[in-house]
């Protein structure tokens, strides 16, 4: 490793750009870590930004920290990038621990970098240009400086959209996309959703917000027709029962409340929806159902239990997503610290269905039967053979 040793110490400095290390000879190593140069208190520091599935860890390092971690790390990632003001550089370990390095002196660009710590977040929204429709909603002042007290609310609306820029090559751009927003309440996610996709992206629109409220209700349509957002409609209306539209390529639901989230991916199945964002709230059902002896001494605490049972009500539904043909991914949303609904179950129509065998025997296992299961006559034959017999 004395070879990668005198090459970093050879690039690291103010002329850096980025290192990547990528690779890992295992699936318990982070997928990928970076470095760079920061400007701490005066100080050039080295931050690695070490990426574990959806999340990411910062450390900052001295210039001898960084090249000893950047060896150990080395043991278990088989490539190593430079990319400096000074040139490129590659690093190849073979399985043996052979080194390959290649050192190229064709400089890269190193023109306006920022060098400090925290540099600014780039948002999809830009947090600097005036909205409408969050100046009307309290997110952003007139001028266009979000309020600091709303800036959680204005981080969550960027995430939020980043997850739908994930997902806009499964959206028709030929014709009309009909998106239903279950539960919408206040709607800052539908109005940032119609500016994001209409506005921003030129997509042909129609978005449907639907709530119980009907203050909230008026209100958001007093606001569409106020901005002129064609397409965008808001109506009083229970999940469950709403028949207004035969086509869907979107179900967003935030926050429905309890089995609220499972009417509102029933829906969404029966419609053959391509696309389906759902953060679920108080996973209640499952806890009053949950029973099996050899957990029965986990069970016994009420806080453990309650979290385990909101664990798997949203793993279940996951489950019988995919079932149903839907790829599935559970993300987090926002982070921990603001809110504890922080899962998002993300599901893409890909026509694979599986089977629903492994989801039948955890709920055996667990001995509970979720709604979404029932109305998706998922394990109905076991329910009928229990009530049977008793």
């Amino acid at each position: 490793m004395d070879k990668i040793e005198e090459l970093l110490y050879k690039y690291l400095n103010e002329e850096l750009i980025q290192i990547v290390i990528s690779n890992p000879r295992t699936k318990a190593e982070a997928v990928k870590i970076s470095l760079r140069p920061v400007l701490l208190r005066e100080k050039l520091v080295f931050q690695a930004s070490i990426r574990q599935k959806e999340k990411e860890f910062h450390r900052n390092l001295l210039l001898s920290e960084a090249v000893q971690q950047i060896v150990v790390w080395m043991k278990d990632y088989r490539q190593l990038e430079v990319f400096s003001g000074m040139g490129q550089a590659s690093v190849l370990v073979s399985k043996k621990g052979k080194v390959t390095i290649k050192d190229k002196k064709t400089p890269h660009c190193v023109k306006d970098r920022d060098l400090s710590h925290n540099r600014k977040k780039k948002y999809i929204l830009d947090p600097e240009k005036s909205v409408d429709f969050l100046v009307d909603l309290g997110v952003q002042t007139k001028e266009g400086k979000i309020v600091h007290a709303k800036y959680d609310k204005f981080r969550q609306i960027n995430r939020f959209l980043e997850f739908i820029e994930d997902v806009l090559p499964e959206l028709p751009r030929e014709r009309e996309v009909t998106i239903l927003d279950f539960g919408c309440g206040k709607s800052y996610l539908t109005f940032a959703m119609y500016h994001y996709l209409k506005e921003l992206k030129g997509y042909q629109v129609h978005i449907i917000g639907l709530d119980l409220k009907e203050d909230v209700i008026s209100h958001c349509q007093e606001l569409a027709k106020r901005y002129g957002y064609q397409g965008l409609d808001f109506y009083v209306g229970d999940i469950a029962g709403y028949e207004g539209v035969k086509q869907v390529d979107m179900v967003v639901t935030l926050h429905a409340c309890d089995t609220a989230t499972d009417y509102a991916l029933d829906k969404a199945i029966r419609w053959g929806a391509k696309v389906i964002l759902s953060v679920p709230c108080c996973q209640h059902e499952l806890n009053g159902q949950m029973q099996n002896e050899i957990l029965a001494p986990v069970f016994q605490y009420g806080i453990i239990k309650e979290r385990m049972a909101a664990l798997f009500t949203d793993a279940l539904r996951a489950q019988i997503l995919e079932s149903k043909g839907y790829h599935v991914q559970i993300l987090e949303f926002i982070d921990m610290e603001h809110t504890p609904k922080n899962i998002l179950i993300r599901g893409v129509k890909k026509g694979e269905a599986k089977s629903s065998e492994d989801c039948r025997k955890i709920m055996d296992f667990l001995q509970v039967t979720p709604t979404l299961a029932v109305l998706q006559d998922i394990g109905k034959e076991d329910r009928q053979d229990a009530q049977k017999h008793n």
